[in-house]
């Protein structure tokens, strides 16, 4: 039986068999059509470039990496088939691909849910004709986390703190710290590690003193 007359063709990239299939039922139970379903984010790529679908579905985390290959892979189809309608199905939320997402498009045509937090099918249903429709579909605790991180990682030091992070940003060691400040080397270890706990993108300590630098230098 194809689908309804108002049904969707719909590609669906999942890695995990079940929730895969799962999918595929569910949207055929609704009248849609899943003109592919895959596993990785290349086949992801290809089917979308075969089949131009209606709307795509997809996974964060695919093959090879188990990462956020298909977020990236939503972002490279949106560039590829702009206002190409995309749901991504997360279990958390991936910061800074989940807001380029969001901002692709001026935000048209696409949806970010966590997995965990779907509480009704009918809602998934009507989640998938909005994004297909050109509407935004975020969940709250998206929402709520993306504005978080807006905020400056630097509200949080204290002002001695920032003394520390803003000779760090002129490229003193450790020990020149110290004699600025005029305070014990254990004093500044401390300070610096407080400020390497700031909210970054996961990195070495090393890459963490940079990326601390680099949000001061923002700031």
């Amino acid at each position: 039986m194809g689908p309804a007359p108002d049904g969707l063709r719909v590609v669906v990239a999942e890695d995990g068999v079940l929730l895969r299939e799962g999918l595929v039922g569910l949207l055929a139970r609704f009248g849609h059509q899943v003109v592919a379903a895959v596993g990785d984010a290349e086949a992801l790529r290809t089917a979308v470039g075969e089949h131009r679908p209606d709307l795509v579905v997809t996974d964060v985390r695919m093959p090879p990496g188990q990462s956020d290959e298909g977020l990236r892979a939503a972002l490279a189809l949106r560039e590829r088939f702009p206002g190409l309608p995309v749901l991504v199905l997360s279990q958390y939320v991936q910061h800074s691909y989940a807001a380029r997402l969001l901002e692709a498009g001026d935000g048209s045509g696409v949806g970010y849910l966590l997995k965990d937090r779907i509480g009704q099918i009918e809602e998934f249903v009507a989640a998938l004709g909005a994004v297909a429709a050109g509407g935004t579909v975020v969940d709250p605790e998206v929402v709520r986390q993306l504005l978080r991180r807006r905020r400056s990682p630097l509200e949080r030091l204290t002002p001695r703190e920032r003394e520390v992070l803003a000779l760090m940003a002129q490229g003193r060691s450790n020990a020149a710290i110290c004699r600025e400040l005029v305070v014990s080397e254990a004093a500044v270890s401390k300070h610096i590690g407080n400020i390497l706990m700031m909210d970054l993108p996961p990195a070495e300590e090393t890459h963490r003193r940079v990326l601390a630098v680099l949000e001061f230098l923002r700031a």
